[in-house]
């Protein structure tokens, strides 16, 4: 018998193969695709190294802390410094020259020969708000005068002046407690030791006083 030769296949075949083929290397990467992401995932949700000898924390648990035991005392004594800073009152400040009235006070209006006029401070704080202010003799001035003469001045022989700080509250009045007493006599720093210094004359004189910067108006009396 004659030997035949193979049959050739047709066109169509061999393009069904190569489909097939195809079609079977996309289901496989499809399926490595899936196994993959599965993976993945599965990886990240469990964390199985985490189990490992090697890797991650200790194997001791953490120690249990006890529930909170409800307590009706402070813990601790409240500290009286630890207040409010809103709450403190402000230290007072000193007072303005401008807030503080001081009025000139002489005992008498008129005095009879051979008196001595007795002389006095009142000072009123009218600020709205309390002030300090030194009114010791370190500041406090009396003058008396008449016309242009200046006849006596409290500072011209004082002796270990001292100061005095208080506080005025707002609205307070306050008078010296001790008149300084004026002996009708003329004062001036060079005659503080003399034995005899000239005397006022009758008339009409004028105290003023002063506490630092503050002013009094004058206030007449009159030396018979």
């Amino acid at each position: 018998m004659a030997n035949r030769k193979p049959r050739r296949q047709s066109k169509a075949v061999y393009r069904r193969r190569r489909l097939v083929l195809v079609v079977f290397s996309l289901l496989v990467l499809a399926g490595v695709t899936t196994a993959i992401v599965f993976g993945v995932r599965w990886l990240v949700q469990e964390q199985p190294w985490q189990n490992l000898p090697f890797v991650g924390s200790s194997n001791e648990q953490p120690e249990e802390e006890p529930d909170p035991i409800p307590t009706l005392l402070p813990t601790a004594a409240p500290d009286p410094e630890a207040d409010d800073e809103s709450d403190e009152e402000p230290e007072p400040q000193a007072c303005a020259p401008a807030d503080l009235k001081l009025e000139a006070l002489t005992d008498k209006s008129d005095y009879a020969a051979g008196e001595t006029p007795a002389l006095s401070i009142r000072l009123t704080n009218l600020a709205e708000m309390d002030c300090i202010v030194n009114v010791g003799t370190t500041q406090q001035v009396f003058t008396v005068t008449s016309g242009p003469d200046t006849w006596w001045r409290s500072t011209d022989c004082q002796a270990e002046p001292e100061d005095a700080w208080v506080t005025l509250e707002a609205g307070q009045v306050v008078e010296t407690s001790e008149p300084v007493t004026w002996n009708r006599q003329r004062s001036t720093p060079e005659t503080c030791d003399a034995d005899e210094r000239p005397g006022a004359t009758a008339g009409t004189y004028v105290l003023e006083v002063a506490i630092g910067e503050a002013h009094s108006e004058p206030a007449s009396f009159i030396l018979r």
